[in-house]
Formats: structure tokens, C-alpha cells, sequence
């Protein structure tokens, strides 16, 4: 038999109206949700299908299909990262674009359900790594020779285990495995692809076939090829002689017989058999981000996939003819690789200490088989005299992309066929490349058909590496850089005062539309930033907490130009800081550039209301209690799902300036709170008191900066009833005013279900109110108010669970009976904070049926009878939270507390005053008197936040405590950033750390104790238990340069509330905190009309 009547129990049509399809509800769903078990995820998620093409991620693969181009029809093979697509329409992309993936960077890492994800109980690689060297077993049916050269070949060949800490033109952060081989094995340089090495901050590792590993830095990223070096120190390799492939591009033929050789899909090793049969294709095209262009591929079935990226193709006599980067999977097993003639001119260029020197025009040039050529104009003598000097050429290069205001921009045009260069007949890339390489700063003389016409072009050729972005600027909480070739190629548009490109959209640039890339800021402040120079000196100069204007578009959509204003964070991201790519150490150099500028302090401004025209005047007169909430969060902690919100708040005593907010919308005290008051006067404001159970904050503004009508509403002290008419006033999901006379459907006892994957704050033990009214289940905050003008309730928004078929986090829509909050009102307005102190269990309702079959006595059920004639229950212990020692046990039917019989939620407040209770329960059919004691609620938020190695910890905060039996430690993993050692290692959220290098560490003080004693770039062991009580150790190596350890310690005195302690970080690294793995895509700037502001669920 269920037990109770609860919402959360029963009631199907109250379950209705919770669908799942929707992001909020005016109820909470019908069942409980239990906790499913934390296991290693799917490899393969399924990813929302695009038309067009797909964006592929450092280290992900999922089939995608495309359109077909010349080449054919093709899929993605590449896996997709482990997070849920949130894709806009695709504009502006070709039709022609192939969506091939590069074979790429396997990720054995578990997947987040945004942030909060499973953990591994150990981790795949180090099981594989375990494994002692076993003899290697060629391809199917290879010969003895065959079989020679593979036992030669594995030793050069290298598993990549590497972090892209931060999202960097094309790439996001990412930590993934790819392939490498070894190609100078004197001074140590291991070639690989580019998608691997990427073009930001990388951190990364190599691990020997004999299972010696060594760090790894880039050296050489090439701006559009795909291929990349690192560098390791040959002295670490200790336990076996090393050696290098001998890279041969001029073998690369068809029919050639190949193997390659490499990581594949997460394995150590894995040697895949396949026949060159193409050595003329296109670069394939990867959809949006990253792709190789003006060079040709070679093809071959050799049915590589996800983490196959960097391997080296060779053929039968040891030699590297080609380097593994992407192919196909959909079914035909059909791969791609990079000719390795460029490749082989950097290294050698590198060996040599010179500087490898990259010319463009910027022009995309594709090659089209002469059948093509001859429709765009390629006139008959021209044809006859390429086909008679070069007789294996099927086609010519024909321009494809020409951007505007680039050295080609007035003299070539998309679809002219380039016949000479410099007097010499050129069909094929690489001799392309070598003139462009060979002539960065000089001249070359173009000859070209167009339509038939013959003509001579003078063009300067540029530096690539120029145009290739090797620093970025860290301000108020969000990176930017110049925009890149790469971008500006993909979307044909110019790189000359484009503005300058938002490689991670956060903090104060985190906009509406919730992409975390791809916008390019034009205008800040009402100044140009054409490009990062002059974005640097406009945001110098901006003041903290100024609110600024911000003109940008996104490469999607450049048609639109966006609007929004913003508030400047310079207090929580003091710093503005440079980065500057330093190819030498490898690492990305941080510089201080500009401190804060204080903020401007604030001048009182006046403004009025709006005035409602209804039969209701007093009612609708509400509305000058109505303020517009904006909290931002610098940090994600106690599991809360993003790092802004807005909506609205009630005022609650306009003389002193407070006002009730949901904590839906305020979840934590570690935040900025903007108000905005009467539509038009901004102001700040700082949390007074947070009710650990009802799902309210009070917080103040200063009542000297507002000159404006705001009205102290009338409470009602008495419960409002069921069947009772009232008027819903609400604000709707565009935030406007809505009015409504409807009727209380129901008063009950409602239990907001938890998050099973990402425990965070939810209501608990209180009566919900629900209305007959659409109204009510659209509008995120309101009142129940009398025609008199008297406030029956407030309506407030409710965080529930994260539904698991969408990701979604679901809000529910309720009513709080206003004499539920005047205790700890009045409180508050006399002066005093509110101590409150609780019972830490969780109840729910039973029947008096129920209530008969558990042991409750007959004279109890009369009691309860009499007592309510309304609500004929009880309430039995649900879940009892971690710690709780007053000897409640889960079961127990609760009769009374201090003598009074309690039947509904209010009787429970008697708790909130009192150290301890005297309890009357029946367990197990016995009637028992216990003394409990109450728990005090000052200690249930979080005071105290570290940041180490990408992750975020501090104690378990209450939701955990409510849903965990035991807490292993108060070192609790919050969240962690993507591209971290947190995220390399697999320290999942959710996850207790219990040991540092088999030290307990029972707190945030003996942990930081204890990783202080690490030093930089050196391996430790964590002990970590996960939610479910399963044991495991992690490995992880610390990295203080991109992630310094760093604390936020709550503090009365502080300007903020709270001091930010840097405790360890490199001279040159990093400052403040990555941001952790994104959990939303909701913006934070006020929008230009209500649609625009809006919360994008």
C-alpha cells in the first residue's frame, strides 16, 4: 500500500499538470525519485541532429549526416561531447560542406547531465595501462614482413592524454586521448593533429608503448592544416631505446598498402589495414569550428574511429606516408588522411631552429575535376596545355571562399580557375603552399580564367600566423580574442574590424542566447572594438558595477545586430588579464593589464509605476511592490544549475528596503543582486536571511537611492482556505503584469521531487497553494491578494528535479500562505536576524487509514479527526538526513510535538524556537516519547568555497545532507571546468574526497594542509567515495598554472560579504577560477524588450 496523500504520492491529475515536456509546472510529479546507481557512461550519446552541418568537439564522435558533395555522402565519427545539444538554426553555411569527423579524441571520461554527472569506480585508462605489453597482432592475414614492421613501428607510436583548459577560437575546453608518433627522437618531437594540440592553453602527456609516460608541450600549431608538434624530454624515457618514423609523403600512392597504427577508440593499441585509393580528395569539411582547407587528402578504408586522431599511416617498410585525421562511419569505413608534405618542411624548419613561415592571399581554393572547370570557363587551350604537363591531373583549383577587404579581395573571385603562379602552371596544393610559405611579405603574380577571360593579378601574400590569434584577453569573467582565419573563412567574412571574437562567453558577457562562443562584441560602451587592442582600452577605462551598453553579433546570424546592456564585474574579476602563446615553454603566459577601476558611487533617482486600469484597484495596486530581480553567481556551488538569474520580487517593507525573492532565483549568498525598481532605478542589494526550508530570501536595498512610490504591502495573519475566492496578480514569463479572479483549489502538503543527479536546494515540509487559473502555472512570481488589497499568499517559483529524456530543470509554480513568513518579517524589521533551528527530517502525509495499519490507536485517529475536520492526517518521517541524531527514524508516525497535535505543515513551526522537542511517535505499532533535539540553520549554507584543479569543493550543503545516509567527508565536489585535471582525472561531482596521498582529509582545512605539500605538475592520490557509497582511487596530477588553488571564504567585514584567497598559483599563470562545466543556456543581460530578457529554458 502507498502511503499518503501527499502530492508527491498521489493524485494523477495533479500529476498532469507536472508534464514532463515542460520546464515548469504548476505541481510537483506524481512519484519518488530514487537515485540511480553512478556507472562509467555511454561513449556514444545521442546528439540533436542538425540539417547542416555539425560542429565537432575535441573530443567527441556521433554520426551526423550532411549533404552530399563531390565526394559523396558521409557522417560524423568523431564522438560527441558529453552534454546535451542546445543547436540554433545553422545560417550561412555552404551546401556543399561535407560533414566528415576527425578521428577523434576519445574521451573514456563519464558524461554530465550538464554538470553533475557519474562517476567511474576507476577509470578505464588505468585499467588498460595495467595490462603488461603484449605481443602485437597485425591486421588480419599480414605477412611475416608485415609483421616486422609493425613491432618497429609501435615502439614510435605515443597515446596522447591531454587538456584544452579553456575554449579558444574554433575549440572548447576539452580533456580527451588522441595518437602521436615519434618523429625526432633525439630532441624529442612527437607529430599529432592539430585538432589535438589546438590553438589555446594545452596541458597534456605522452604514454610509451612500454608504458613510460612523459609531459608533453606544443612547439608548432599549424594555422590551417591539420597537423600539430610536441615536445617531450627524451632523457625521461629511461626503459627503452627510442626511435622515429621516417616520414615519406612522396610514398603516399595509389594502391599502396598501409597500416595505422594508433589509439584507437580508447585503446592502447590498435593497427587497422586499409588500401590507399584516393590521393586527390578535398579537405574534409567538419561542420562549425575547426577544419583543414587548401590542401588535398588522401583516402582509404581503414575503418578508424574516435581517438585515432594523430596516428601515422605507414606502409609495409616502416615509413610514415600519411597522417591519420578524419573519416567517415557510416559503414563504408572510409578515412581520410594528411599528406605529410608540409608537416615534414615545419619539422625540418623546427629542427633547425628557424621560424616556419606561412603565407596566405586568403583565398579558399578546392579542387573541381575539369568537367566542372570547363563550366566555369576554363577555355580549351588552357585545358589541353595542363592535361599535357601534367597527364595524371583530373582538375585544377578553383577559388571557393575569397574574403572581403583580404590582399585577393578586388582581384579574384569565387569561381575563378588559378592557371599560374608566378609563370608557373600550378594544379596542386602543396606547390601552392610552398610559393605562398616561400613568399610572406613579397608579391606573386597570379594568372586566372574567369568566364573565359584571361587575367593577370599582382597579390601581396600576408602571414598567416598573423591572422592566427596567439593571445586572449581575460575581463570581467569572459575571454576574448581577434577573430581567427578559421572563423572568418567559415562564414566568408572579413577579418578587418569584425570586432572582436568572444571565445568564452561568462560573467558579464554571457549572453541571452546562452552560446558560450561564436559572438563578436562591436560595441562596448557606445565605442567601437573593432578589434582586441581597442577592446582592451575601452574596457580599461569602464568602472566596476557600470552598466553598459554592448552592440554584437553571432557568426550565425550576422544579418542581426544584438543589443543588450550589461553590468561590468570588475570586483569579483579584478584583474584584466593578457595571455600570450609562449612557444618555448609551451605554456600560455598570463599578465596583469589593467586593475579595477572603483565603482562610481551610486545618486538616488526617481521614477514612477505603472498604473493597471481594473475593476480591482487596490488589487492591481500591488504592482508598486514588484521589483525585478538579477542575481549573477561567480561560482556554481551547492549544485545550482546556473550562473544567472532573473525574475521578480515582492517588497516587503518599503521603508526599510526589503524584499522577498524565491530562492528558485537566489539559491546561495555568493552573488551580485541587482534590482530594478519601477522599471527604471537600479540598485544593489545584499542578502539578509535565507529560510532553510520555505524557499524564500529576504534582501535589502538602501532606500536613499530610490525616490520612487514603492508600497509596503498588507499581510493577512489568517490562513487563507481552500474554495475561497481570491485575485491572482502575477508577472508572466515576459514579465508582464497579469490579472486573474480565481478560486484555491487545494491546500496540501506538497514534497518538491529531488535531484537525483545534482542535489541542490529544494523546499521541504511546507503546505502549497494552487489556483484555478492558466495564469498562475505561467507566472514565475505573484500574490493571492484580497480586493481590499490585503496579500493572502505569495506565489512563488519552486526548483524541483532535472528530467532525465531532456535534461531540463523543472520549476514548479506555488502558494506560501503569508502567515507562513510574518514571524521571521518581523523579525527582521525589528533588527534581529532570524536564528531559526529545525528538525533535519523530511515528512510526509498519511491517512487515517494508513496511519490505523502502522499501529496508530484509535483515540489518535479520533484526535486527528477532531482536530482537523478539513485534513483528516498525520505525518510520517520520509527520509531522515545525514547527522541527524535525535533519534527519529524513517517510519515514524509523528502524534505531537511539545503536546500539540500535528496534522498540517504550519504546526511544524513550532520547531524554528526551540533546542529541543518532546515527540510522541508510533513505531513499528508502539507509542514512544522521544526528546529530540533541533539542529540550528546557520551552519546549513555554504561559507567556504576551494577551487583546486578545476574543481570546486566545500561541505555538503543541505540538499545532500537530505539525501545522502552518510557523509564521508565535508570536502564535497560541487562542479568542475571542462579541460581541468578535475575533468582529465574523472573526480565527478557528487563525489566525496576523503584521502590525499593516504592522509584523511575530514575537512577543507586538512585537504588544503595537504595538497600544499604537492608540488606543480606532480602526480597524488585522492581517495574518493561517490554518492553511493562506492570507494575508489584517483590519480591526478596538479597543474597550479592554468588552475590555481584558490578559496572564497564568507566574510561579514569583507566589500563583498566574502575574501578571495589565492593560496597557489604560477607567477605567470592563471588568477581567478575557470568556470565550471555549463549546466544551462540562460543569459544574463537585460534585453531591449521582454522577449529578449527573457530565460531561454
Amino acid at each position: 500500500m502507498r502511503l499518503g496523500r501527499s502530492l508527491l504520492l498521489t493524485s494523477r491529475r495533479l500529476t498532469a499538470l507536472a508534464s514532463p515536456h515542460s520546464s515548469s509546472s504548476s505541481y510537483p510529479s506524481g512519484h519518488f525519485f530514487t537515485r540511480p546507481s553512478l556507472f562509467l557512461g555511454a561513449l556514444s550519446p545521442t546528439v540533436k541532429q542538425i540539417p547542416s552541418l555539425q560542429r565537432l568537439h575535441a573530443n567527441a564522435a556521433t554520426s551526423v549526416s550532411t549533404s552530399m558533395d563531390q565526394n559523396g555522402d558521409s557522417r560524423a565519427k568523431r564522438k560527441q561531447p558529453p552534454t546535451p545539444s542546445n543547436e540554433r538554426p545553422t545560417k550561412q553555411i555552404k551546401p556543399e560542406g561535407d560533414g566528415h569527423t576527425r578521428n577523434g579524441t576519445y574521451a573514456p571520461a563519464s558524461p554530465d547531465v550538464q554538470l553533475m554527472e557519474s562517476t567511474p569506480a576507476g577509470g578505464l585508462e588505468s585499467s588498460l595501462d595495467d595490462l603488461p605489453s603484449a605481443h602485437i597482432a597485425g591486421a588480419l592475414h599480414d605477412t611475416v614482413e608485415w609483421q616486422k614492421t609493425i613491432e618497429k613501428v609501435v615502439r614510435n607510436v605515443v597515446s596522447i592524454h591531454f587538456c584544452q583548459t579553456c575554449s579558444f577560437d574554433t575549440d572548447p575546453a576539452v580533456s580527451s586521448e588522441a595518437t602521436g608518433f615519434v618523429v625526432d627522437a633525439e630532441k624529442g618531437y612527437i607529430l599529432t593533429n592539430r585538432h589535438v594540440v589546438g590553438a589555446g592553453p594545452f596541458i597534456g602527456y605522452c604514454i610509451f608503448d612500454n608504458h613510460e609516460e612523459c609531459d608533453v608541450h606544443p612547439v608548432y600549431r599549424d594555422p590551417v592544416h591539420d597537423f600539430g608538434i610536441l615536445r617531450f624530454d627524451p632523457k625521461a624515457i629511461k626503459y627503452m631505446p627510442l626511435s622515429s618514423l621516417v616520414l615519406r609523403p612522396d610514398l603516399a600512392k595509389v594502391g599502396v598498402e598501409i597500416r595505422v597504427v594508433g589509439n584507437d577508440a580508447g585503446e592502447k593499441l590498435s593497427i587497422l589495414s586499409g588500401v590507399i585509393s584516393r590521393l586527390d580528395r578535398n579537405a574534409p569539411e567538419y561542420g562549425e569550428g575547426y577544419s583543414d582547407f587548401n590542401t588535398n587528402y588522401i583516402q582509404a578504408a581503414a575503418a578508424a574511429s574516435g581517438g585515432s586522431s594523430g596516428s601515422p599511416v605507414v606502409d609495409k617498410h616502416g615509413y610514415a606516408v600519411a597522417l591519420q585525421a578524419g573519416g567517415r562511419s557510416d559503414g563504408a569505413s572510409t578515412d581520410y588522411f594528411l599528406p605529410l608534405d608540409r608537416p615534414l618542411r615545419a619539422l625540418d624548419l623546427i629542427r633547425n631552429g628557424e621560424p616556419v613561415s606561412r603565407g596566405t592571399i586568403q583565398v579558399q581554393w578546392i579542387l573541381k575535376p575539369f568537367d566542372e572547370c570547363r563550366r566555369l570557363g576554363l577555355s580549351p587551350d588552357w585545358e589541353k596545355a595542363i592535361r599535357t604537363e601534367f597527364p595524371k591531373e583530373t582538375g585544377m583549383l578553383v577559388a571557393e571562399v575569397v574574403l572581403p577587404k583580404g590582399p585577393a579581395s578586388e582581384m579574384i573571385e569565387e569561381g575563378d580557375l588559378l592557371v599560374k603562379v608566378n609563370g608557373e602552371l600550378v594544379t596542386q596544393f602543396i606547390r601552392l603552399d610552398s610559393i605562398l610559405d616561400d613568399s610572406v611579405g613579397q608579391t606573386v603574380s597570379l594568372m586566372i580564367q574567369r568566364a573565359g577571360e584571361n587575367i593577370d593579378v599582382q597579390v601581396d601574400v600576408a602571414d598567416l600566423h598573423a591572422i592566427t590569434p596567439d593571445r586572449f584577453v581575460r575581463a570581467a569573467g569572459a575571454s576574448f580574442h581577434d577573430l581567427s582565419y578559421q572563423q572568418a573563412r567559415l562564414y566568408a567574412i572579413s577579418l578587418k574590424d569584425a570586432g572582436v571574437y568572444v571565445c568564452e562567453a561568462a560573467g558579464s558577457f554571457r549572453f541571452a542566447d546562452g552560446y558560450t562562443s561564436g559572438w563578436l562584441v562591436q560595441e562596448v560602451d557606445n565605442k567601437p572594438t573593432p578589434n582586441l587592442d581597442a577592446f582592451i582600452e575601452v574596457m580599461r577605462a569602464i568602472p566596476d558595477r557600470k552598466r553598459v551598453v554592448i552592440v554584437y553579433k553571432h557568426l550565425r546570424d550576422l544579418h542581426t545586430a544584438n543589443t543588450s546592456i550589461t553590468t561590468v564585474d570588475r570586483h569579483w574579476h579584478e584583474t584584466m588579464q593578457l595571455a600570450k602563446r609562449n612557444d618555448t615553454t609551451g605554456l600560455w603566459d598570463f599578465t596583469p593589464i589593467a586593475q579595477a577601476i572603483p565603482a562610481v558611487p551610486p545618486v538616488p533617482r526617481k521614477a514612477n509605476f505603472i498604473r493597471l486600469e481594473s475593476k480591482y484597484p487596490e488589487a492591481v495596486d500591488i504592482v508598486r511592490s514588484f521589483v525585478r530581480v538579477h542575481v549573477s553567481m561567480p561560482t556554481k556551488i551547492d549544485g545550482f544549475p546556473k550562473a544567472n538569474k532573473q525574475g521578480y520580487g515582492l517588497v516587503v517593507d518599503a521603508e526599510q528596503g526589503l524584499v522577498l525573492v524565491s530562492r528558485a532565483l537566489l539559491p546561495y549568498d555568493l552573488c551580485d543582486i541587482s534590482l530594478i525598481i519601477a522599471d527604471s532605478i537600479f540598485t544593489d542589494a545584499k542578502v539578509v536571511f535565507m529560510h532553510p526550508l520555505q524557499n524564500y530570501a529576504i534582501v535589502k536595498y538602501d532606500t536613499s537611492l530610490v525616490r520612487a512610490p514603492v508600497k509596503t504591502p498588507k499581510f493577512s495573519e489568517d490562513f487563507i482556505r481552500k474554495g475561497q475566492e481570491t485575485i491572482f496578480f502575477g508577472l508572466n514569463q515576459n514579465f508582464r503584469p497579469v490579472v486573474a479572479q480565481t478560486v484555491v483549489t487545494d491546500i496540501t502538503t506538497v514534497a518538491i521531487p529531488a535531484s537525483a543527479v545534482t542535489p541542490r536546494y529544494r523546499a521541504t515540509n511546507f503546505d502549497a497553494i494552487t489556483v484555478d487559473t492558466t495564469q498562475a502555472s505561467h507566472s514565475a512570481c505573484g500574490v493571492l491578494i484580497a480586493e481590499d488589497g490585503t496579500v493572502q499568499a505569495l506565489w512563488l517559483s519552486y526548483l524541483g528535479e532535472r528530467t532525465s529524456h531532456s535534461g531540463k530543470d523543472v520549476e514548479y509554480h506555488l502558494g506560501l500562505a503569508t502567515p507562513m513568513i510574518l514571524p521571521v518579517l518581523k523579525e527582521i524589521q525589528s533588527g534581529r536576524t532570524p536564528k531559526l533551528r529545525i528538525l533535519n527530517v523530511e515528512f510526509q502525509t498519511v491517512q487515517m487509514s494508513q496511519a490505523r495499519v502502522m499501529g496508530v490507536s484509535e483515540e489518535w485517529i479520533e484526535k486527528t479527526e477532531q482536530e482537523d475536520p478539513e485534513r483528516h492526517q498525520l505525518f510520517m518521517v520520509r527520509k531522515v538526513d545525514s547527522g541527524h541524531e535525535g533519534g527519529l527514524q524513517e517510519g515514524d508516525v509523528l502524534l505531537t510535538l511539545n503536546g500539540k497535535l500535528i496534522t498540517r505543515a504550519p504546526d511544524l513551526d513550532i520547531m524554528y524556537n526551540h533546542d529541543a522537542l518532546e515527540a510522541v511517535v508510533v513505531r513499528k505499532r508502539a507509542e514512544t516519547t522521544l526528546n529530540i533535539p533541533t539542529v540550528p540553520t546557520e551552519d546549513l549554507e555554504t561559507d567556504r568555497v576551494v577551487n583546486f584543479c578545476g574543481a570546486t569543493l566545500h561541505r555538503p550543503h543541505q540538499a545532500v545532507r537530505q539525501q545522502i545516509s552518510r557523509i564521508h567527508s565535508d570536502v564535497y565536489i560541487s562542479s568542475r571546468a571542462r579541460g581541468s585535471p578535475a575533468y582529465q582525472f574523472n573526480l565527478a561531482p557528487t563525489n566525496f574526497i576523503t584521502h590525499v596521498n593516504n592522509v584523511r582529509t575530514p575537512d577543507l582545512d586538512a585537504f588544503l594542509e595537504e595538497v600544499k605539500k604537492i608540488g606543480d605538475n606532480e602526480y597524488f592520490r585522492l581517495k574518493v567515495i561517490t554518492f553511493d557509497n562506492v570507494p575508489w582511487v584517483a590519480t591526478i596530477k596538479k597543474n597550479e598554472h592554468y588552475f590555481p588553488t584558490m578559496e572564497y571564504v564568507k566574510d561579514a567585514s569583507a566589500p563583498l560579504g566574502w575574501r578571495k584567497i589565492i593560496h597557489e598559483c604560477d607567477e605567470t599563470g592563471v588568477r581567478e577560477e575557470t568556470a565550471p562545466a555549463e549546466m544551462d543556456a540562460e543569459g544574463t543581460h537585460e534585453g531591449l524588450d521582454a522577449t529578449q530578457s527573457g530565460e531561454s529554458e
